[in-house]
């Protein structure tokens, strides 16, 4: 009878304190809402997102090369930036700043897109 009343409560604890971490929904960092954004994305996804910005607007006129050169230092910075947080692993505080930072070019780029500069009309 023993052998079966262990097994069977050592079961129930384990089940206990496995159900409320599997009832949570957990995809990753919780959606932060900026202007602009909708849901969060990742840092990956943001870095090609500015990228393709800055290229776009060097094919479509605009974006000057100089416009384009200095957001593009800015962005590699970033980068630069990135990899030194990500030795010793991202922190909350890294990856809010990160979230500042790019939200900071984001903005410049849509400026300079806009600005009408080296452009007539």
């Amino acid at each position: 009878m023993r052998k079966f009343i262990i097994p069977a409560v050592v079961l129930a604890a384990v089940a206990s304190t496995a159900l409320p971490a599997a009832a949570q929904t957990y995809h990753g960092r919780p959606p932060v809402h900026h202007a602009g954004y909708s849901d969060w994305q990742s840092i990956d996804a943001r870095q090609a997102n500015l990228d393709r910005r800055i290229d776009r607007g060097v094919r479509s006129g605009q974006l000057s090369r100089r416009e384009a050169t200095r957001l593009r230092s800015e962005f590699n910075g970033l980068l630069r930036l990135e990899a030194n947080y990500r030795r010793g692993g991202l922190n909350a505080w890294e990856r809010a700043d990160l979230d500042r930072r790019f939200d900071r070019l984001a903005g410049q780029i849509r400026y300079e897109r806009n600005d009408w500069d080296n452009r007539r009309g």
